[in-house]
C-alpha cells in the first residue's frame, strides 16, 4: 500500500530509529536562572532576595511559602533549606541603564537581546546575565562581579562601605560543586548557632538556680525559729517584745525625719522675709481698710 505513482521512499521514512534526546539551550537556561524566580518561575522584580545557596527569588514568593508550607508548589524542593526570613538576604542591586524592559518589544518587530541583563556590577560594569560570575555579601546584600572583588581587594564594601570577610561572599547561581560547598558552610553555621543557644540556656539556668537555693535556705530558718519558739515559751515572748520595739523604733525614726523637715522649713520662714511674702498670711498681702469694701462678698487679690 502506498508508494504509488513512482514515489521512492527513503530509509528514515520507513525505519523508525531511537528518539533523539532533547537538549536544553544553554543560553535560554542561563537567561531563566538570572531573570526568573527559582520558586515561582515568575520574572524577577524588586525586592529580590537570595538564599545561602546563591539562588534568586522574589521576596513575596518566599514569604508566601513561609506562611503556608503545606501548599503544593512545583519547585518546593528548591526552598526546602529556607526555614525563616533570617535564611534569606535582600539584595542591593545596580540597575543597567541599557535595560529597556519588556514593554519595548511588545509588537515583536524588533530584535530582543536575551543576554542583556537587568543589573550590572557597580565597579566594573559587567552585565549580570550568566556569562560572568557574580557574588553578593551577606553583611549588606550588595552584589558585585567576581572580577571586581579580585581586582580591587579590600575588606570594605565598594558600594556601602560596610566591612566584610571572605566567608561573607556567596556566589550567585553557582555550579553544583559550589552549591555543595555553600550547603556545607550553611550547615556549619547552623550547628554553631545551636551550640551558642545551648550555652546561653545553660548560663541562664545556672543564674536562676542560685537564687532559688537562697530562697529555700532562708525559709527553713524561719521554720526553725518558729519551732524553737514553740519549744521555749520564754524565748518566744522575748522575741515578741523585741519585734514591737523594732517596729516602734522604725516609726519614731520616720516621725523624727518628717519633723526635722518641718522644722527646717519653719526655720527658713523665720529667717527669710522673702519666703514669708510668698503666702497670703504675710502683712504685705493684707489689704488696708481703704482697699476693702463692705459690699464685696469675695476677697480678690488683684489689687
Amino acid at each position: 500500500m502506498g508508494c504509488d505513482g513512482g514515489t521512492i521512499p527513503k530509509r528514515h521514512e520507513l525505519v523508525k530509529g531511537p528518539k533523539k534526546v532533547e537538549k536544553v539551550d544553554k543560553n535560554a537556561e542561563l537567561a531563566a536562572r538570572w531573570k526568573y524566580c527559582a520558586l515561582s518561575q515568575e520574572k524577577l522584580r524588586r525586592p529580590i532576595v537570595a538564599c545561602g545557596l546563591g539562588r534568586l527569588y522574589n521576596k513575596d514568593a518566599v514569604i508566601e511559602y513561609l506562611l503556608d508550607k503545606s501548599a503544593e508548589r512545583p519547585n518546593a524542593e528548591v526552598v526546602a533549606h529556607i526555614r525563616g526570613i533570617k535564611d534569606i538576604k535582600e539584595l542591593n542591586l545596580t540597575d543597567n541603564p541599557e535595560w529597556e524592559g519588556d514593554t519595548t518589544n511588545a509588537k515583536g518587530d524588533r530584535y530582543e537581546d536575551i543576554h542583556c541583563g537587568m543589573f550590572i556590577c557597580p565597579v566594573v560594569g559587567l552585565e549580570m546575565n550568566g556569562k560572568h560570575r557574580f557574588c553578593y555579601l551577606q553583611t549588606c546584600g550588595c552584589v558585585f562581579s567576581d572580577r571586581a572583588l579580585k581586582e580591587v581587594k579590600t575588606e570594605i564594601c565598594h558600594k556601602c562601605g560596610d566591612p566584610f570577610q571572605d566567608d561573607d561572599i556567596i556566589v550567585l547561581n553557582g555550579t553544583k560543586e559550589e552549591v555543595e560547598r555553600l550547603r556545607e558552610k550553611m550547615e556549619e553555621k547552623r550547628a554553631k548557632s545551636k551550640t551558642k543557644k545551648s550555652k546561653k540556656s545553660k548560663a541562664a539556668q545556672t543564674v536562676s538556680t542560685p537564687s532559688e537555693s537562697k530562697g529555700y535556705t532562708s525559709s527553713p530558718k524561719v521554720d526553725a525559729a518558729g519551732t524553737s519558739s514553740l519549744q521555749n515559751g520564754s524565748e518566744r515572748s522575748h522575741s515578741d517584745v523585741v519585734e514591737p520595739s523594732a517596729s516602734s523604733s522604725s516609726s519614731t525614726s520616720t516621725k523624727s525625719s518628717t519633723s526635722a523637715t518641718k522644722r527646717s522649713i519653719q526655720d527658713m520662714g523665720e529667717k527669710s522675709e522673702a519666703f514669708k511674702s510668698l503666702f497670703t498670711t504675710h502683712s504685705s498681702a493684707k489689704r488696708t481698710k481703704e482697699q476693702t469694701s463692705n459690699w464685696v462678698t469675695h476677697t480678690p487679690y488683684h489689687f
